[in-house]
């Protein structure tokens, strides 16, 4: 694929995050003003009901603040996927929120966990890894940007905080890696120099035929054109100045 096709600005680039969040805080406005609690369809690891916390949990938040903390981030990373991946963001997002749940419920503790923090390491860790594996320069920058303003998350995959489900970030970093492997192929490629293609010839470079086998400069000097000098012959007939008397 080409760059220009990876890298396109588009109405969905910022429409497509902005109505995953605005279906997140629907659901939480929902809870606050007609008094739910939705926290029981989080993921529950080990159980069969607690499966369905897979595909519900990242759209439910314990409160204000839970959600707050995770609107900027998902809007953030959402679009830079949806800009710089475009053909695989909707994957990346479907499957990572399905793998990533999963895990939770698979090495979660027996609790309800809920949030939509998993996608967003998820998130992390795809956008950081496959800009490593595209070596690509705008992807290395990207992944530079994103460890800057997220590196520090990484400390939450640890439990080291209550009430914070580690399982759950640690299930969505795996994830993420998980995904930058699986869709390396899927990636656009760093731009390539004429020397760097295999059917290079140095011989049929022109620029290199400026130099010797020492690398000096070769200095052509033009042979110096002779101009033709036009010669022009001007014959006088003399005339009989004599009159007739």
């Amino acid at each position: 694929m080409k760059n220009k096709e990876h890298f396109k600005f588009s109405t969905g680039v910022i429409a497509y995050p902005v109505f995953f969040l605005l279906i997140i805080w629907l659901v939480f406005w929902f809870e606050v003003r007609f008094g739910y609690n939705f926290s029981k369809y989080g993921v529950y690891p080990q159980t069969i009901k607690g499966l369905r916390g897979v595909l519900l949990s990242p759209f439910i938040h314990g409160n204000i603040k839970h959600i707050y903390h995770n609107t900027v981030p998902l809007l953030v990373l959402s679009s830079a996927l949806f800009y710089f991946y475009r053909h695989i963001a909707w994957k990346v997002i479907i499957f990572g929120i399905l793998l990533s749940g999963l895990l939770t419920w698979c090495i979660g503790r027996p609790s309800f966990h809920i949030g939509a923090s998993g996608l967003i390491y998820v998130l992390v860790s795809f956008t950081f890894f496959k800009g490593v594996f595209a070596k690509h320069y705008r992807l290395i920058a990207l992944s530079l940007l994103v460890i800057f303003l997220y590196g520090s998350m990484i400390w939450y995959t640890l439990p080291i905080e209550k009430g914070i489900s580690w399982e759950g970030h640690m299930a969505g970093l795996i994830t993420g890696l998980l995904f930058a492997l699986v869709f390396r192929r899927e990636i656009a490629k760093p731009k390539k120099y004429v020397w760097e293609e295999e059917n290079y010839n140095e011989d049929n470079d022109p620029f290199l035929k400026h130099f010797d086998e020492d690398g000096n400069f070769i200095e052509t000097v033009e042979p110096e054109i002779e101009e033709e000098q036009l010669h022009i012959n001007y014959y006088f007939k003399k005339e009989n100045s004599e009159k007739d008397l």
